[in-house]
């Protein structure tokens, strides 16, 4: 049975005081608990009920755009594209005020903040410690609030520690602690948690020993990074070495998956993708209706390119509605081994079905020097069930495409493509990293690039829905993986480095007699959706916009099928591998020409650590850890500027003395009172605020 079944309803949050939506004024306007509930709280049945409630916390980033916004704008992968976000993507007009994203992630973790709270107060007290289930009430408990101080510390930097429930209107002096008592307090809790939580989840979605085991291994990696430089020399060695020992455990654990397509291939709510070995955390989400909340999973949002407004295509689920906030980067494209390396082509959407026949486009008269062999002008240059839209993922210095002047119409030796056709180089233009080329996936072209099909969910109820139903992956092995691979990476241990590398890369080769023609995501959910029987339903007659078809070979220049094995041309022999990998020091290269911080001292170790951050791009991408792995490591500066378009557009650009942090909220600000009880001055608010905003 899922969590999210067992108690998540609208009533039960309302009750707590919960804010889903991110729009309250600040976490102080909470409603407090009445009498009455403070009394059921008391309970067994109301601890239970206290403690699903925090479970919400991990949906919350999936929730709305304020996850596309704090998570994958602003840095290398991603851009903004037809949805423009100035403020997240390009930092120059950032502030406190910024109303749906920064106020957001305060407001929410500070509301399950005061429910963990509670809870770790009361279940000594109340809940029968016979009971096989009070250690792992009370190790929920630490877990949600260190995971939502973490949340806050990588965003904000450091915040307050309130460590007891509310009980008075008037408490509203809250001083920062420093970041080395936050990320105390969070290893702490998460170190509790790993402690008191079980080995097995109590039902699917519940945290385990594991999912602690998880975090307090990315909160040390995080503590011993370079942002935070100025206080944790210390605490590097030990916490590197714990990194080590607990995501060893975690893999252990959690296999891997033997293909990385079993990840995506989502084919209806509640099915057994959603529980595959490699998942160590998920936040839950379902087609019950009962249990969405206000906004379900709404991260099939963002990553659509738009397609319904070519010819032949029109809207429907398979497709996802296309709100296209993130627009994939030439860094994103780049990054993989396209031949070789099966991530690229399960990750990415190159083709898109014909769903309307007769909407499709002909063969016009202007173009019949160039018309394929056995057509005629007139006839139909696709229709329904064949592949309506591609995307050619080429290479500068290809010279077999060139552009019509219609988007769309292009010509390949000569010879005219049937599907709209958008390719990322033209004979004749060179290798750039933002400026434009193609006729896609540059400023001039925002809604037109190579898509993230990972959160892509054929099985909404309509068209037009926003509310997702796929769970949502929090945490998994394979992070683990490379969390372990920095951490032996900042010992200097390559060796070890190569071995952990070599887990996925094996993985993500091509398997001896696979098919690398087809791409696989939730899209294919609809055929399993009840709300896509028949013509006006999710899909016409004619088809559906979600195919299995990709643009593998044509892309790659290989003109013969080939089923060979490609993992062996992925695996690390040893370090040299990193440091010679041409599309490595291709990346390395144009980070360094920005002049930025990173290179100073040994240019072995960066290279190595270039290569992690290039392998975390491969496996993690879209995946909502972005912003905060470059600022972690200081690392947001150089890949804004080398591979982010928001200063060619004119949105700014990354500055490090502000930018590493968010801005505290000003509702916030405006909540707080001096210990007296007297609200801030300007001065003071100024003071309280993070440096630049």
């Amino acid at each position: 049975m899922k969590l999210n079944r067992i108690l998540f309803s609208s009533l039960f949050l309302a009750s707590m005081g919960f804010v889903a939506t991110g729009c309250s004024d600040s976490f102080l306007d909470e409603d407090q608990l009445n009498a009455k509930n403070l009394e059921y709280y008391k309970s067994e049945v109301g601890i239970n009920d206290l403690i699903t409630g925090t479970y919400s916390t991990l949906g919350w980033k999936f929730n709305y755009s304020w996850g596309y916004g704090l998570y994958n704008m602003g840095v290398d992968e991603y851009t903004d594209a037809n949805n423009e976000v100035a403020p997240m993507n390009g930092y120059t007009t950032l502030n406190s005020v910024e109303g749906t994203y920064i106020p957001g992630l305060a407001d929410n973790m500070y509301n399950r903040i005061e429910a963990t709270n509670r809870a770790i107060e009361n279940i000594p007290l109340y809940y029968p410690k016979t009971l096989d289930t009070y250690n792992t009430r009370l190790g929920e408990a630490y877990f949600f609030r260190a995971y939502c101080y973490f949340e806050l510390v990588k965003t904000y930097g450091a915040v307050h520690l309130k460590l007891k429930p509310t009980e008075s209107d008037k408490d509203t002096y809250f001083p920062r602690n420093t970041e080395d008592e936050c990320f105390a307090q969070i290893i702490s809790d998460f170190t509790q948690a790993y402690e008191l939580l079980p080995v097995k989840a109590e039902a699917q979605g519940r945290v385990t020993k594991y999912a602690a085991a998880h975090f307090l291994a990315k909160a040390k990696l995080t503590r011993a990074s370079e942002l935070y430089s100025s206080w944790n020399s210390s605490y590097i060695s030990s916490d590197l070495n714990d990194v080590i020992k607990l995501t060893k455990e975690v893999i252990a654990a959690h296999p891997l998956c033997a293909d990385f397509a079993s990840l995506w291939n989502y084919t209806k709510p509640d099915d057994a993708n959603e529980s595959v070995s490699e998942i160590v955390l998920a936040a839950q989400f379902t087609l019950d209706e009962a249990t969405q909340g206000r906004f379900g999973n709404q991260a099939h949002l963002a990553f659509p390119a738009v397609y319904q407004d070519m010819a032949g295509t029109k809207r429907d689920i398979s497709g996802d509605r296309e709100f296209c906030y993130l627009r994939t980067t030439n860094y994103t494209l780049d990054v993989y081994d396209r031949v070789n390396d099966s991530r690229f082509w399960k990750t990415f959407i190159t083709c898109y079905g014909c769903n309307d026949t007769k909407g499709a486009p002909t063969y016009e008269a202007g173009q019949a020097s160039y018309l394929p062999a056995g057509v005629s002008v007139g006839d139909k240059r696709f229709v329904g069930g064949e592949v309506g839209i591609k995307y050619i993922v080429n290479d500068a210095g290809d010279t077999e495409y060139k552009n019509l002047g219609t988007e769309g119409q292009v010509t390949r030796n000569g010879v005219m493509q049937a599907p709209h056709t958008f390719v990322r180089y033209f004979a004749g233009e060179e290798q750039d990293w933002v400026s434009g080329h193609g006729n896609y996936g540059n400023y001039a072209q925002k809604k037109r690039f190579v898509a993230n099909g990972k959160h892509r969910d054929g099985a909404r109820n309509a068209i037009s829905s926003q509310f997702g139903t796929r769970d949502a992956i929090v945490a998994r092995s394979a992070e683990d993986v490379l969390m372990c691979a920095e951490a032996y990476a900042r010992k200097k241990e390559y060796a070890k480095v190569v071995e952990m590398i070599n887990m996925l890369r094996e993985r993500a080769g091509y398997a001896e007699g696979e098919d690398r023609s087809i791409h696989v995501d939730g899209g294919a959910a609809y055929v399993n959706n009840t709300a896509c029987a028949g013509k006006g339903g999710g899909y016409s007659a004619d088809g559906a916009i979600y195919t299995t078809a990709n643009t593998y070979y044509e892309s790659n220049k290989i003109e013969e099928v080939t089923t060979e094995s490609t993992k062996n041309n992925l695996l690390l022999n040893d370090v040299n591998d990193i440091l010679n990998s041409e599309i490595d020091n291709k990346i390395f290269a144009a980070l360094k020409a920005t002049g930025g911080e990173m290179f100073k001292g040994d240019e072995e170790y960066q290279k190595v650590m270039n290569f992690i951050l290039n392998e975390r791009t491969r496996e993690l991408t879209g995946e909502y850890t972005r912003w905060e792995d470059l600022a972690r490591q200081r690392q947001l500066e150089v890949r804004h500027k080398a591979f982010n378009d928001a200063g060619v557009r004119g949105q700014g650009t990354f500055n490090p003395k502000i930018h590493y942090y968010r801005p505290i909220p000003q509702g916030l600000l405006d909540a707080l009172t001096d210990e007296s009880g007297k609200s801030l001055s300007s001065d003071e608010k100024a003071a309280y605020q993070n440096p630049g905003y």
